[in-house]
């Protein structure tokens, strides 16, 4: 099953009706907008606290959201640095359940020129909070 941006999902969740599914592509679109604009305070408005981000083989937990944003603009600085200046993904898979959801994204970061820069994948744990979905947890491969 996808939606009509052709991100995939399966399982049986709670909305039977497409809204979270909707609600979750949503949420990535505003994440990856916050990744292209070098914006920190909207990558950090998709996370629900406390977060966790694995990488490195090594678990952070980010209590609120100062810790979360100062995270988030020293990961936008090396992307700057290295010389990213659009972000694309592409949705490997995803599984909504209930109130939970697992969304795995394949990201494609280039420079001006087009080339590809890093390629990386990564594991979401989302949850939902009302209408809205939110990060709880990224595991970086």
């Amino acid at each position: 099953m996808s939606d009509d941006n052709g991100r995939g999902t399966n399982g049986s969740g709670a909305d039977p009706g497409g809204e979270a599914i909707e609600a979750i592509a949503q949420l990535f679109d505003d994440y990856q907008t916050g990744f292209n604009d070098f914006d920190a305070e909207r990558i950090a408005d998709c996370f629900a606290l406390p977060a966790i981000i694995w990488q490195h083989e090594k678990g952070h937990v980010f209590s609120d959201e100062d810790e979360l944003l100062e995270n988030i603009e020293a990961l936008l600085a090396v992307l700057e640095k290295e010389g990213v200046t659009y972000s694309d993904f592409h949705v490997s898979s995803s599984h909504v359940s209930g109130t939970a959801a697992l969304v795995t994204l394949d990201w494609h970061q280039e420079n001006d020129n087009g080339d590809a820069v890093l390629e990386f994948t990564c594991h979401y744990h989302l949850i939902q909070d009302g209408d809205d979905w939110a990060i709880a947890m990224v595991v970086n491969e």
